[in-house]
């Protein structure tokens, strides 16, 4: 996401955890930073540590259906291969649906990593799942205090994080050197753009305590956003990528090769995972395969002649161009193929979990009044263009789906075609929101927006505001907003059953100090068949 957008508008049993500070982390030998699992099926997980060593070291991963290994029901041997960062990861399978394994692994010389916990997902019918979603971790704004809460839960399946697990930023860009919170401290200090500088950054964030834990308590599916590459990614480049950064192409291998070195993930840029008969859970990738350049509001305004005819122009051509991918033909085709295969078979819900918001946000009249008469100019003149934009019919983000209309409705419409009951699972903008989604005049699904785990949201640029009369102002203007709030860090847990799906937003009290406590939770339900939101 770009972050102008918001300038324009203890679990019983396990062994504890070993957590070392980044810097020791990384200077150690042997198990550096914990353990993780992802890649669930009802036979099968992936498992993932890091070991360094002077050479590749050979590793013997052990599962057990107790915390004492008193029985060694599956495993297999892989290695921390130097050339991949020291990492080791391996599919383990002959496991059984719907179980907790415990696992670790064992190096040459018997010592062994911090115990992890995982689930195999269920097989055949299925009463009920319930899930965690992240999004939006940036280090030095904060402790993980998300992370921490949800880790210290007994009711959660399965994790899913929708991207901007880290950020590439400088040390003092964001957050500024004023904001940062000391002792939130990462590496490199420059920015993220060569092999080792992504590498570097990793081995910083994983070496949170917080983070460590939630890994090693359950499994989780992930999928990258824009900042595991740079700000605001397309597939031919990217806002933060710079002259003098090299090769466009080049840096999103560089990323790309280093998230599957350090996530808990398979090899391939979509996905979908198969909870017993009761959701399909769809993992696309929505930022570097298919996806065209973002519109520029500037852009378009930029020039002779009026910028509100330009602009209205732009939104009855340019705008709606059904040539214009944010999946690419492909992963559509796959996408679209999935949803009439999980509700042919039978499957309850069909839930996409993705990374930027589906549903339709506008600017709201309100802002020309939101902001203090000394902010800088480029402000108001930002705040003036959003304006503009509204009165045209424009969104207010144009890197999200709303920058795609057309594909946005040939994904709805495949969700209508196949009688799907459509759950997005969405991350990026640091707030959360409820949509009710629709195309063609009917309903189509619904989404849940998770908020940031520690990047501001709207409170930060617009502090005198509260968030009541925020959220009033943008629910006037958007009228497929049904819920949002956007002042508070934290996660959503989404419990599905055969006849429901729950939504609880899960707010912390605090990211400046480390501590788990919430403020509170809002939750909201939607029923099978209906495809919205009951009333907020």
């Amino acid at each position: 996401m770009d972050r102008r957008l918001l300038v324009k508008l203890g679990t019983a049993g396990l062994a504890a955890l070993a957590l070392p500070g980044a810097a020791a982390a990384m200077a150690a030998q042997g198990f550096t930073h914990g353990v993780a699992s992802g890649e669930p099926g009802p036979h099968s997980v992936l498992l993932w540590t890091r070991y360094a060593a002077a050479s590749d070291t050979a590793l013997t991963a052990e599962m057990s259906d107790t915390a004492d290994f008193a029985r060694v029901v599956a495993g297999g041997s892989t290695t921390a291969a130097g050339e991949r960062d020291h990492i080791a990861k391996l599919v383990v399978d002959g496991l059984e649906p719907g179980r907790w394994y415990y696992y670790r692994f064992v190096a040459p010389d018997g010592s062994k990593s911090v115990t992890g916990r995982t689930r195999t997902l269920p097989a055949g019918p299925t009463g009920a799942f319930t899930l965690a979603l992240f999004s939006c971790s940036n280090l030095p704004f904060g402790w993980f205090n998300a992370y921490a809460h949800a880790a210290a839960r007994q009711d959660i399946d399965l994790v899913v994080h929708a991207g901007d697990y880290l950020y590439e930023y400088p040390v003092g860009d964001y957050p500024s050197s004023k904001v940062a919170l000391p002792g939130r401290d990462i590496q490199p200090t420059h920015e993220m753009v060569s092999l080792a500088d992504y590498r570097l950054r990793y081995a910083s964030y994983r070496a949170d305590p917080d983070l460590q834990r939630l890994h090693a308590l359950f499994p989780m599916i992930a999928q990258w956003d824009d900042h595991e590459f740079t700000n605001d990614a397309w597939k031919g480049g990217a806002e933060n990528h710079n002259e003098g950064e090299g090769e466009w192409a080049a840096r999103a291998a560089v990323a790309e090769r280093v998230y599957r070195e350090w996530m808990p993930v398979a090899d391939t840029r979509w996905r979908d995972y198969q909870v017993g008969d009761l959701a399909t859970i769809f993992l696309p990738e929505t930022r570097v395969t298919g996806r065209d350049r973002q519109f520029e509001i500037g852009e378009i305004i930029a020039g002779d002649g009026d910028p509100a005819k330009r602009l209205k122009t732009f939104a009855e051509t340019a705008y709606r161009d059904p040539a214009r991918q944010m999946l690419g033909a492909e992963q559509e085709n796959w996408l679209f193929d999935g949803f009439a295969r999980s509700t042919k078979a039978g499957t309850r819900w069909q839930v996409c979990a993705q990374q930027v918001v589906m549903g339709s946000l506008f600017t709201p009249p309100e802002t020309r009044d939101w902001f203090a008469g000394d902010q800088p100019d480029y402000v108001r003149r930002r705040v003036e263009v959003g304006q503009l934009a509204a009165k045209a019919g424009l969104p207010l983000n144009l890197d999200a789906w709303d920058g795609y209309p057309a594909a946005r409705a040939r994904l709805l419409a495949a969700a209508q075609r196949a009688d799907a009951d459509l759950v997005t699972l969405t991350g990026d903008t640091h707030n959360a929101w409820a949509f009710d989604l629709e195309t063609d005049g009917r309903p189509a699904g619904v989404e849940i927006a998770g908020q940031s785990v520690t990047s501001p949201g709207f409170e930060a640029y617009i502090p005198g505001v509260s968030d009541e009369s925020r959220v009033a102002a943008l629910r006037r203007a958007s009228p497929q907003l049904k819920w949002a709030n956007t002042q508070d860090r934290g996660y959503v847990t989404v419990q599905m059953t055969r006849e429901r799906v729950t939504a609880n937003w899960h707010n912390v009290e605090t990211i400046r100090t480390r501590s788990p406590a919430l403020k509170g939770t809002h939750s909201m339900t939607a029923m099978r068949g209906r495809r919205r939101f009951d009333a907020a």
